[in-house]
């Protein structure tokens, strides 16, 4: 078995009979378990107990999945390899000696060694997708507001969606279908509009919509996602864009302006966000103590100290100080108005298009160990996956073949809650 797959394994049994009876299911460790310790891959939790379920959790539960552990995952979700765990790194499966891609690389390491059928993760800006990629494994990301973010310990709450991992694209979506819809504990969900005016709407469920159908599907290529991107991964992404025209699909080049700009905006945002969620862990109400000995500053100091690892603090601090006073509107609201201009251009790009494809990630997967000396190559990693949640869009990420025997994913986002679009055509290839 692949070392540290998981922080707890426990046993969750759902009922007895639902959509997902027999299927076992990872939950990566930021969605909360009723008695079963959630700590987030951070020490600040390491041995916090939730008093309730997070409405997927419920969802499962119901549908007959059987819960088989909480899987590793970058401390808060900040990270791309799964390498800032306070409980260590999650090896890649299918790439022994690499990383398994973050922040979610337990749950998809656990569905590619075959230790869970499905996984839930997260995405806050590539965090389902990239791990995907990575292990070779397909990774949905769904529209934000689909699926309900009650009872997911919060790192960027205007960007992060909970979805699915599986081996097949039917097995995701019938996953999706499980945890989907309006929860009236989280006010940001809704239930996708029925004229959502998709190829693919007809379908009544998103595992229906499995068809492999790409028969006059119109794919439009953002050129600058290939730009920069490592030379194997663009020739594999070129091979499957070939495999889908053969099937009756076509493709056009498009243009996304904006995403140059996008990487900067989204970590302006998500560090904000985090900056804000995070204060709650003092020690007092959530987190380790720091121990009170008279001087409360020094315990809240010492609680976030000694409890959050060095990724963690830096997002804080880079958050805190995009937020203070005189630097809001040079950082945060410009960057609010980046992530607006992204949306326009998606929004734009696929009035032409029926989905958008690009490689997943620009490069293949790291060797343990070589991503945590320079953070920031490690955020210029995430230029394919980021503009999506910016735009509040779904993306899909399905194996797309190999270089040099490493894992290559492809991409296809589709338009606001067109889920079942991008699931027919996907399913043409895994």
């Amino acid at each position: 078995m692949t070392e540290n797959l998981f922080i707890t394994e426990e046993t969750i049994e759902g009922d007895d009979d639902g959509p997902l009876a027999g299927q076992t299911v990872a939950v990566k460790d930021n969605i909360s378990t009723e008695g079963v310790r959630t700590t987030c891959g951070s020490e600040m939790l390491s041995e916090y107990v939730p008093p309730y379920d997070a409405t997927v959790v419920s969802r499962l539960k119901e549908a007959g999945a059987t819960i088989v552990g909480k899987a590793n995952m970058d401390e808060f979700g900040m990270g791309t390899t799964t390498e800032t765990s306070a409980f260590g790194p999650t090896e890649n499966p299918a790439a022994p000696g690499y990383v398994p891609g973050g922040s979610s690389g337990g749950s998809a390491a656990a569905v590619a060694a075959g230790e869970a059928d499905l996984a839930l993760g997260s995405d806050t800006g590539g965090s389902i997708r990239c791990p995907a990629a990575f292990c070779g494994v397909v990774g949905i990301k769904p529209t934000y507001g689909l699926v309900s973010r009650y009872g997911l310990v919060a790192y960027g709450n205007s960007l992060e969606q909970i979805g699915p991992f599986a081996d097949s694209v039917e097995d995701a979506a019938a996953l999706l279908d499980v945890i989907a819809g309006e929860d009236e504990r989280d006010a940001t969900t809704q239930e996708p509009p029925h004229d959502s005016g998709t190829r693919a709407a007809e379908h009544s469920s998103y595992a229906d919509a499995a068809t492999g159908d790409v028969d006059g599907l119109s794919i439009g290529v953002p050129t600058e996602l290939l730009e920069g991107a490592d030379e194997g991964v663009v020739e594999t992404f070129w091979d499957t864009i070939g495999d889908l025209e053969d099937r009756g699909a076509t493709y056009h080049e498009v243009s996304l302006p904006s995403v140059e700009h996008a990487v900067e905006a989204y970590y302006v945002i998500a560090m904000s966000e985090a900056s804000s969620n995070l204060a709650r862990f003092d020690g007092v109400r959530y987190g380790n103590s720091g121990g009170y000995d008279g001087n409360w500053n020094e315990a809240f100091s010492k609680a976030r100290e000694e409890g959050f690892g060095d990724e963690v603090k830096r997002r804080i601090l880079l958050g805190t100080y995009a937020l203070s006073a005189g630097y809001h509107d040079k950082y945060y609201k410009k960057a609010q108005d980046a992530r607006a201009w992204v949306k326009q251009d998606f929004d734009e790009a696929l009035e032409e298009a029926d989905v958008l494809a690009s490689p997943t990630m620009p490069v293949p997967p790291f060797e343990l160990g070589e991503g945590l000396e320079d953070p920031l190559q490690m955020y210029l990693a995430d230029a394919n996956t980021v503009p999506v949640n910016l735009a509040d869009l779904p993306a899909i990420s399905v194996p797309a073949g190999e270089t040099d025997g490493l894992p290559v994913g492809l991409q296809l986002v589709g338009p606001a809650f067109g889920e079942k679009q991008l699931i027919e055509a996907a399913s043409a290839l895994a």
